[in-house]
């Protein structure tokens, strides 16, 4: 690994695990929290909620700033404020003003995760990417298999305080490391000026940025492609000389002239919105009484998309890339990781009360039954990349889906007899499942789209994590109620049985996933042009 990555998959890596612990962290200090501060449920709730709404809402637009303006600095930026933000929330002195830190703390979460793959999109080449990505999701695994057992320790020893504090140094470290890291000069500007020179030149004649886009197509990788966006001639004034417009600085890149329109900050305020009312209502729609509520929000989110669509149509600058949205790889990377984060944390839903309410297990005993799907995580994410490059994307992540809803079937047919061997072998299959997914599907929309595009690429991908459990949660909640003498007992219920069938939806959006891995490889830069020469447009 070069000296450049290396600090690169550093932050990325801390970064996503940070972001991971600090949500299982919470859910074991909630408790204690509400004691200390004298408060209610709902506002216990509003300490989660508050902070999944921001980052739901905010993901997207916060890949947009990274692919204008660098990944690192957006990334630091999100670092420094997450590790202020759990200061905060740890000195703070009630309810009030930890939620309003907790929202704070989300969209900070918003600028930092996206810029986690953004920036190994723009280090790695496509072809080597898989293997940052496994060992990103291995970190998130462990960082989330891990959270109750540090969270529940700190709580007893130090209160609930210390639990925001335990993010606060390695936040710190990686925000500064990232400040420290100096990046390519072209990093995340090449693409985007090919991308914004033909609003710029537009001529019926060939331009730069076309030359630029085919090469950019047949040659995704972070090196240079040989074409004149990447590698102009030097233009001439009228007098002869040369006139030194090009520039690469993100902040002088072109379309940089736009300012905020070309961020699309309607578009951003609209896709806020809708997904910030899409996950306010399923969160509410968990809630005991919460269903109307729910699904009013659900519908205001439906007609703010509805909006949003028609916006994006007109917008010069459109915060969707309508290229992006084109690509197929990418719709159906982003459907499989819907479809199986919903059904993995609806069924951890149902599997947690079945064996703490109808077994009686304490939640050490729990953890433990499920703890194969945590292992199966980590020591799995490593062979997913050589899987990818042997059998391709596509029958990897098929396999991964089929693996899934054998899990959650296997699952949906546990009794009240049901013992521990059978609850590990269910877990084990959804750890092996979900893993082989995430990695394949995250590593397909990240190398496959436009690298002018990785932030909101990775803003998208975490945007469907953060909506997928949320929607497996409610639709799990919903169910639950429909059976409400032997709901928790997965034989008996009608809610492990509909995440099966999420869990299904999986294999034919796993299917649209490309057949063999990009092998594409770097290829080195060609020689400039000598003087007076006419350069050459490879593509």
């Amino acid at each position: 690994m070069s000296a450049r990555r290396a600090p690169v998959l550093a932050c990325s890596v801390v970064g996503a695990a940070v972001v991971a612990l600090d949500g299982t962290v919470l859910t074991v200090a909630q408790p204690a929290l509400q004691r200390d501060l004298h408060a209610d449920i709902g506002q216990v709730q509003w300490t989660s909620t508050g902070y999944l709404v921001a980052v739901a809402s905010l993901l997207v637009f916060a890949g947009r700033l990274g692919d204008r303006y660098g990944h690192r600095r957006v990334f630091a930026l999100g670092a420094l404020g997450f590790a202020a933000a759990s200061t905060g929330i740890a000195l703070a002195p009630g309810i009030g003003t930890v939620i309003a830190l907790r929202v704070l703390q989300g969209v900070c979460g918003a600028l930092l995760q996206p810029a986690t793959l953004g920036m190994l999109r723009t280090a790695y080449p496509p072809d080597r990417l898989g293997t940052p990505i496994a060992v990103r999701t291995a970190a998130i695994g462990l960082a989330a298999a891990a959270g109750p057992l540090i969270g529940g320790a700190l709580v007893s020893a130090y209160g609930w305080r210390s639990v925001f504090l335990l993010g606060v140094p390695p936040t710190l470290a990686i925000g500064l490391l990232a400040l420290a890291t100096r990046e390519r000069p072209t990093e995340p500007s090449r693409s985007y000026a090919a991308n914004s020179s033909d609003e710029q030149n537009p001529s019926p004649e060939p331009s730069r940025s076309y030359a630029g886009n085919r090469s950019h197509e047949q040659n995704p990788s972070h090196e240079p492609s040989r074409s004149y966006a990447t590698n102009p001639p030097p233009e001439r004034s009228r007098s002869g000389a040369p006139a030194a417009r090009y520039r690469t600085s993100p902040a002088t890149r072109p379309g940089a002239a736009g300012g905020l329109s070309a961020l699309d900050p309607v578009g951003a305020l609209l896709l806020a919105v809708a997904l910030g009312l899409l996950v306010h209502g399923l969160v509410e729609a968990a809630r005991p009484g919460g269903a109307p509520t729910g699904l009013l929000a659900v519908a205001g989110a439906v007609a703010t998309g509805v909006v949003l669509a028609r916006h994006q149509r007109r917008a010069a600058h459109p915060l969707l890339p309508p290229e992006l949205l084109r690509s197929v790889p990418v719709v159906a990377g982003l459907a499989v990781l819907l479809a199986a984060s919903a059904a993995l944390f609806g069924s951890l839903f149902v599997a947690t009360y079945f064996l703490q309410d109808v077994q009686g297990l304490d939640p050490l005993g729990c953890a433990l039954r499920v703890l194969p799907l945590a292992v199966l995580m980590v020591l799995g994410a490593p062979l997913c990349p050589p899987l990818q490059r042997r059998f391709g994307p596509r029958r990897t992540a098929t396999a991964g889906a089929v693996l899934l809803t054998l899990g959650v079937l296997l699952l949906a047919r546990l009794d009240t007899t049901a013992g521990a061997a059978a609850v590990g072998v269910s877990a084990a299959l959804l750890g092996a499942g979900f893993v082989t997914l995430m990695v394949t599907a995250t590593s397909v929309v990240v190398h496959r789209a436009p690298e002018a595009h990785a932030g909101v690429a990775g803003g998208l991908q975490q945007t469907v994590m953060n909506i997928g459990p949320a929607l497996g949660v409610a639709t799990a909640t919903l169910l639950l109620a429909l059976v409400p003498d032997g709901g928790f007992v997965p034989s008996r219920g009608a809610a492990l049985p509909a995440l099966v069938l999420i869990a299904a939806l999986a294999v034919p959006a796993a299917l649209a996933l490309p057949r063999a891995a990009d092998r594409r490889r770097t290829r080195p830069e060609p020689p400039s042009p000598r003087a007076g020469g006419r350069p050459c447009v490879r593509s």
